[in-house]
């Protein structure tokens, strides 16, 4: 007769054998090393808690320490590969497969390291993508978590990054895997439960916090007046016209920009109250002083940003807080509000080719999509209206019967013709391919499909590819604001003006922009310390943004 209790068994054993290695939940960080040895089998399927922010750093080096002869040929599923250590296990052999959505730190190692047959690569994902996976056939069966603090009966309290904590544990400890938090402290009380303990096996009291990146951080200083014009053409040549309200802005100085033109220009347009009233966003410091203008009613985010604790603690009518007033973040519950409950996404990228692909994934780098391909995708399960989706859809699709006529999400890439070292964002061809062909990958690894985006913006001026009625024009379009890299001087100029006079492409002129107004003295911040000051001091950047 068949055991239906195997992997409740291998979770016993597990946990007896970390026993040996624990007072009640708690293992001490001497004897880390001999507990992950007792705990983990060759071959395992682990999930090492690491995000674009948030790090359970302390197991991950003790894992990167382990002795291959005893742990390895693990497959990592993760959301982040971000620390040196992230890469160490496959370096030592410790790891052998990695399932991944992430790697921007570590994004010139892991190309080095696939094309040298050190990593084998199931794929690289979305964050919904790999989430979904984990309750399907990418079940861990050993998570190592980070948490702010535990108790003695392991109910842990993750504070302001929660991030992807809950769904990494629900999917393995309601699975019969075993689950092990790294915490800075065990406390007699937490603050809040953010994870039962009865979902947590072992403990391991860090003596420090975890390590979290300010990643969503851009410092006004450092924003130039060409992304000030990109980001007047952003809100009067889109946001105003279509209504945005119910949005998400990606990283990046561009969409720092416009946050920090909405009490200045867009006061000017006269649109507070009509655009950018509800974000799915970590809580960027660059939206602080829209906040305190009043343009922002409501914010749930991914994750939280350093320094802005005191902040969203004393601002709970706009964030999703707890109890205990630090704010509750939600990596999965985020991603989706941000592919079902928003109408644009705008972002930047790297590289954008001729039918609008665009991708972070270069010859030499593979930065992963993190959430930009759920943020920045059309949703075809949505079913409710809205002014700037119903819009869309009609733009791209005139001729159908309004009543069975499918909306438009706002799909927005945003940046500047010539980026970082002057390398051009436009190409005929992405990189992704060439690396697919190198890698023999079933398929290239394409941030933003074509048929998602909506809409081009740089100093050039906005492509709108919704009126765009074939590929001729598509093509036309994208050139038509690539300026004067290889792919814009290769346009059909009268083709191009034709397409102007239709309104597919708008230059700034056409917007009544003029881009010599284009002044960093239209920002409401122009430095950290402005963005510390408009907050009433309960800002407090990190040490590498404080230059007074």
């Amino acid at each position: 007769m068949r055991n239906w209790n195997t992997q409740k068994e291998v979770l016993a054993l597990r946990r007896d054998a970390g026993q040996r290695y624990a007072c009640g939940k708690s293992v001490a960080l001497d004897d880390l090393p001999r507990f992950l040895e007792a705990v983990l089998r060759p071959g395992d399927r682990v999930c090492l808690e690491g995000d674009n922010q948030k790090q359970a750093d302390v197991l991950a080096k003790a894992l990167a320490d382990l002795d291959p002869g005893k742990i390895h040929d693990l497959h990592m599923v993760q959301s982040g590969v971000v620390l040196p250590e992230h890469l160490d296990v496959f370096e030592k052999g410790i790891a052998k497969r990695l399932d991944f959505s992430y790697s921007g730190p570590q994004s010139a190692r892991i190309a080095r390291m696939l094309f040298g047959s050190k990593i084998e690569l199931g794929a690289v994902h979305t964050y919904l993508e790999l989430f979904a996976r984990y309750f399907i056939d990418l079940t861990p069966q050993v998570a190592l978590i980070a948490a702010v603090s535990a108790d003695r009966d392991g109910n842990l309290y993750t504070g302001p990054n929660t991030e992807d904590t809950p769904t990494v544990v629900e999917a393995t400890s309601f699975k019969s895997g075993l689950v092990v938090a790294q915490v800075a402290e065990i406390v007699d009380k937490v603050p809040r439960v953010d994870i039962p303990g009865d979902l947590v096996h072992f403990v391991v009291d860090a003596k420090k916090p975890f390590y979290v990146e300010p990643l969503f951080t851009r410092d006004p200083a450092a924003i130039t007046e060409t992304q000030i014009l990109t980001a007047m053409l952003a809100i009067k040549g889109l946001y105003a016209p279509y209504g945005v309200r119910r949005l998400n802005h990606g990283i990046g100085f561009n969409t720092a920009a416009i946050e920090l033109l909405l009490p200045t220009y867009g006061e000017k347009l006269g649109l507070r109250g009509k655009i950018c009233t509800h974000f799915a966003l970590n809580p960027h410091p660059s939206l602080i002083p829209a906040i305190e203008a009043g343009w922002v009613e409501q914010i749930h985010s991914f994750g939280s940003e350093v320094g802005m604790e005191d902040y969203l603690s004393a601002r709970s009518d706009i964030f999703f807080t707890g109890p205990d007033g630090s704010l509750r973040s939600n990596r999965a519950y985020c991603q989706v509000a941000g592919l079902y409950a928003c109408d644009m996404f705008i972002g930047s990228t790297l590289q954008i080719d001729l039918q609008g692909h665009s991708s972070t994934v270069t010859t030499n780098r593979i930065a992963g999509f993190g959430g930009a391909p759920n943020m920045g995708s059309d949703s075809r399960g949505r079913r409710h209206p809205s002014e700037p989706w119903l819009k869309a859809g009609a733009d791209a699709d005139p001729d159908a019967a309004p009543g069975l006529r499918r909306g438009r999400k706002l799909v927005v890439q945003i940046g500047e013709t010539f980026g970082e070292k002057n390398v051009p964002l436009f190409v005929e061809q992405l990189d992704a391919l060439e690396l697919a062909d190198k890698l023999d990958l079933d398929l290239a690894p394409v941030m933003i499909y074509g048929d998602d985006v909506s809409h081009i913006v740089t100093e050039d001026g906005i492509a709108n590819l919704l009126l765009c009625r074939d590929n001729d024009e598509r093509e036309q379009a994208i050139r038509g604001v690539a300026g004067y890299t290889d792919v814009g001087r290769a346009r059909d100029r009268k083709m191009v003006e034709r397409l102007r006079a239709r309104g597919v492409i708008r230059r700034p002129e056409d917007l009544g922009i003029d881009p010599l107004d284009a002044d960093r003295r239209m920002l409401a911040a122009r430095s950290i310390k402005d963005l510390m000051l408009t907050s009433g001091g309960l800002y407090q950047p990190p040490s590498r943004f404080r230059n007074w």
